[in-house]
C-alpha cells in the first residue's frame, strides 16, 4: 500500500496547480452560477448571535446551506462534466462499507464491530477521474489522501501509515474525520464515484455532522438501512429532508432473512408514504462473508444499477439535474427561513435596545426633575445657602431697594469668601446622590427587562450589570465638578462682557456662580423665579442676586445654558452606564442581521434558476438522440455480481426492472421516475 497527501489548495482559493483539474464547462450561461455565488456571500454574512426562537435550528440549517453550496451546488454548476457522486449512507451497522467493498471486489474501507467504523470517508473513483477529486473542487473542507491498493483499508481504520494534506513542514496533521480517502479502482465504471460516508447516528458528532455534509454534496444517496432499523427516526429525518428537495435516492435493504418479504414490502410502503415512491429499493438477503463480502449473487442487483448508471452518460445528466434542481429550490426556500430568523435577530436586537433606552432616558429625567423642582436645595445644600447668604443685612438691602442691594452684593462677596465651597461642596454632594440613586435604578430595571427575555437572559452570562460599577461614583464626581466649572465659567464670561459690574464681578464670581446654581435647581426652567416648594425663597433671592448683576434678560440666559450643560453632562453619565448593556449587541453586530438583502438574493436565484430550466428545456427538445460518448466507452474491469443472479427472486418481488438488463432503451427515466414527466 503506498499513500500520497495531495498539496490540496485552501477551502475556496484557485487551483495551486495550472491545469491539474479537467476542463470544467463555463457555466450554465443563465446567470444561475452568478445568482448562487451572491446568495453564498449573503449567507456567509449572516450572523445570528442572539438567542431568539428557533436560532439554534436556523444556525444549523445556515451551516448546512453554506456547506451544501460549497462542497456540491456550486462545484457542480462549474464542472457539469465532473463524475456523478453517489455517496453510501445509513446507520450504525446498516453494512454500507461491507457492501461497498462487496460491488467493487476488493476491501477499499474497513468494516468491523466497534463503532463508529468509517473514521474517514473513502472515496472510490475510476483511476482516469481522479483529478476531479483530488482538488478542492468538492468538500474543500476536507484534506485529501490519496489510498493505493486493496490493504489501505487497514491502515484506515487503524489511523497508522497515512500522512496526510495539511501535515507538510512539521503541521499537525488533520483530524481523521476530516480527511478524504482517495482509492482508484478500474472496477467502477468511468463518469461513477463511489463514497462511503460515517455513521448518520454514530457516537461521535463530529462523524454525525460529517455524514450529513457528504449526504448534501451527493448527486445520489446509497441509503443501507437493516431489516431490523429500516424505521428508525434518525435516517427518516434525513430522507425526509432528502424527499423535500427532491434529491435522487436509492435503497438498501440488508440483512433480510429469507421468507422477510414482508419487510421490504413495509419498507416500500413507507418509501411511497414520504415522497419516495420513484426511488429503487434493493434487498440483500441475509449471508456469511467470504473474504468480508457478500456473495455476489447478494450484490448482483445493485452492481448492475452502478454499472447501468455509469455507461449511461443521458442517465447520469438526468440524475444531476434533478438532484440539483431540487437543492436549488430547496436552497431558495432555506434562505427565505433564514431571512426570516435574520429579521427576527434584528427585531430582538431593538426590543433588547428599546429596555436600555427607556431604563436610562427615564434616568436623565429622574436627575433634571430632581434638579429643577427645588427637590435638590432640601437637607445640607440649603443649610448651606442660607448660611452663606445669611438673614441680616443682605436681607434687608433686598427688602428696601435695588440701589443698597447692589452694594450689599459687593460688600457680601468682599466678606464672605470662605463660605463659598461649603455650599458648593453641598451642591456636588447632593447632586451626586442624585445621579447615582437614578443610574442604579436603571441598572436594575435594564437587567429585570433582559433577563426577561430570552435573547437578552444568554447575554448576561458571566457579566455584572445589574449594579452600577464602583467606578461610576468617581466618575460623576468629575462631571459634577465639571459642570460647576462650567457654571463659574458661564459667570465670568458674563460679567467681563458687562463693564459695569466688573468690579463686583471680580469679587464674587464663586458667590455668583453658587446663586446660579441655586437658581437652576429651583426654578421650573430657570425662567420665571416664581417660589417651588419648600426652597422658593431661596430661588427669589439667587435669581434677585443675579439679576442686580447681570440684568434679567443674562440671568434667563446664564441659567438655560447652565440647565443644558448639566443635562449634557448628565446624559453622558447615563449613556455611558447603558453602553455596558449595549455593547454586548454591538460586538454581536445583531443591529445588521436583517434578512432584506438575503431575500432579494434568493429571489434572484429562483429566477435564474427558472431562465436555465428554460434553456435545458429549449436545448434537450433540439438535440437529437445521442449514443454513448467516447467518455462512456473507458472499459472497466466491471463490479462485481453483474453476472450473478440474484440468490433469491422472491426477495426482488414487485421490482422485476432491477434484474432486467439496465442499458435497455427507456430503463433509467422509469427508474428515476422521468416517464411521466
Amino acid at each position: 500500500m503506498t499513500e500520497q497527501p495531495d498539496d490540496s489548495a485552501a477551502p475556496g482559493a484557485p487551483d495551486p496547480v495550472a491545469g491539474s483539474e479537467p476542463t470544467a464547462e463555463p457555466g450554465d450561461g443563465s446567470g444561475l452560477t452568478g445568482a448562487l455565488e451572491v446568495l453564498r456571500a449573503r449567507l456567509g454574512a449572516l450572523r445570528l448571535p442572539l438567542e431568539t426562537s428557533g436560532a439554534v435550528a436556523a444556525r444549523t440549517d445556515l451551516r448546512r446551506a453554506t456547506d451544501q453550496l460549497d462542497d456540491y451546488l456550486l462545484p457542480r454548476l462549474r464542472a457539469q462534466k465532473a463524475p456523478l457522486l453517489v455517496v453510501v449512507g445509513g446507520s450504525t451497522g446498516a453494512g454500507k462499507s461491507t457492501l461497498v467493498n462487496s460491488v467493487l471486489g476488493e476491501l477499499v474501507t474497513q468494516p468491523g464491530v466497534l463503532r463508529p467504523t468509517t473514521k474517514a470517508p473513502v472515496l472510490v473513483h475510476h483511476p482516469l477521474d481522479g483529478r476531479w477529486f483530488s482538488t478542492d473542487r468538492v468538500l474543500p473542507g476536507l484534506a485529501r489522501v490519496t489510498v493505493s491498493g486493496t490493504v489501505g483499508a487497514a491502515a484506515q481504520s487503524s489511523g497508522t501509515g497515512a500522512s496526510r494534506a495539511g501535515a507538510q513542514d512539521g503541521g499537525a496533521p488533520a483530524e481523521p474525520s476530516r480527511t478524504l480517502r482517495l482509492v482508484p479502482s478500474d472496477a467502477l465504471p468511468k463518469g461513477l464515484a463511489l463514497l462511503d460516508a460515517p455513521d448518520i447516528d454514530s457516537v461521535d458528532t463530529a462523524n454525525r455532522e460529517l455524514a450529513a455534509q457528504l449526504l448534501g454534496a451527493a448527486d445520489l444517496w446509497l441509503f443501507v438501512t437493516t431489516s431490523a432499523r429500516y424505521a428508525d427516526a434518525v435516517p427518516w429525518d434525513l430522507l425526509l429532508q432528502a424527499a423535500g428537495r427532491k434529491a435522487q435516492v436509492a435503497m438498501v435493504l440488508d440483512r433480510v432473512d429469507p421468507g422477510a418479504e414482508a419487510t421490504a414490502d413495509d419498507l416500500r410502503d413507507m418509501m411511497v408514504e414520504h415522497g419516495l415512491a420513484d426511488s429503487p429499493l434493493f434487498v440483500i438477503p441475509e449471508a456469511e462473508l467470504v473474504d468480508g463480502m457478500l456473495p455476489e449473487e447478494g450484490v448482483s442487483d445493485v452492481s448492475r444499477w452502478l454499472t447501468g448508471l455509469g455507461g449511461d452518460a443521458e442517465a447520469r445528466g438526468r440524475v444531476i439535474a434533478a438532484t440539483r434542481d431540487g437543492v436549488v429550490d430547496s436552497l431558495v426556500v432555506r434562505a427565505g427561513a433564514l431571512a426570516d430568523a435574520a429579521d427576527e435577530q434584528q427585531a430582538a436586537d431593538v426590543r433588547l435596545r428599546h429596555v436600555v433606552d427607556r431604563a436610562y432616558g427615564d434616568a436623565v429625567a429622574q436627575v433634571t426633575a430632581a434638579t429643577s423642582d427645588g427637590a435638590l436645595l432640601r437637607g445640607e445644600v440649603l443649610a448651606r445657602w442660607q448660611d452663606f447668604v445669611g438673614t441680616g443685612e443682605f436681607f434687608r438691602a433686598v427688602e428696601e431697594g435695588i440701589g443698597r442691594f447692589r452694594d450689599a452684593v459687593a460688600g457680601f462677596f468682599r466678606g464672605k469668601p470662605k463660605a463659598v465651597p461649603q455650599v458648593e461642596q453641598a451642591i456636588a454632594h447632593g447632586l451626586e446622590s442624585v445621579v447615582l440613586d437614578a443610574a442604579e435604578d436603571a441598572a436594575e430595571r435594564s437587567y429585570q427587562g433582559w433577563r426577561g427575555d430570552a435573547a437578552g437572559s444568554a447575554l448576561l452570562e458571566g457579566l455584572e450589570l445589574s449594579r452600577t460599577p464602583a467606578a461610576l461614583r468617581a466618575e460623576v464626581a468629575g462631571q459634577i465638578r465639571g459642570w460647576q466649572g462650567d457654571v463659574l465659567e458661564l459667570v465670568r464670561e458674563q460679567g467681563s462682557a458687562k463693564r459695569g459690574t466688573a468690579r463686583a464681578l471680580s469679587l464674587g464670581v464663586n458667590g455668583l456662580g453658587v446663586a446660579l446654581m441655586v437658581f437652576v435647581f429651583a426654578s421650573t426652567g430657570g425662567l420665571t423665579g416664581v417660589e417651588v416648594g419648600i426652597a422658593g425663597g431661596s430661588a427669589v433671592l439667587a435669581q434677585r442676586v443675579l439679576e442686580a448683576v447681570f440684568g434679567e434678560d443674562a440671568v434667563r440666559r446664564l441659567a438655560l445654558q447652565a440647565r443644558d450643560r448639566l443635562r449634557a453632562r448628565i446624559q453622558a453619565v447615563m449613556d455611558g452606564q447603558a453602553a455596558r448593556y449595549t455593547a454586548q449587541l454591538d460586538a454581536l453586530g445583531s443591529a445588521e442581521a436583517g434578512g432584506e438583502r438575503l431575500r432579494a438574493a434568493a429571489d434572484a436565484v429562483a429566477s435564474a434558476a427558472s431562465a436555465e430550466r428554460r434553456v435545458r428545456v429549449r436545448a434537450a427538445e433540439a438535440a437529437p438522440a445521442a449514443g454513448a460518448g467516447a467518455e462512456d466507452l473507458v472499459a472497466s474491469s466491471g463490479l462485481r455480481g453483474v453476472r450473478a443472479r440474484p440468490a433469491s427472486e422472491s426477495l426482488a418481488k414487485g421490482r422485476t426492472d432491477l434484474a432486467e438488463e439496465p442499458a435497455r432503451k427507456g430503463f433509467w427515466k422509469r427508474l428515476f421516475g422521468e416517464a411521466d414527466r
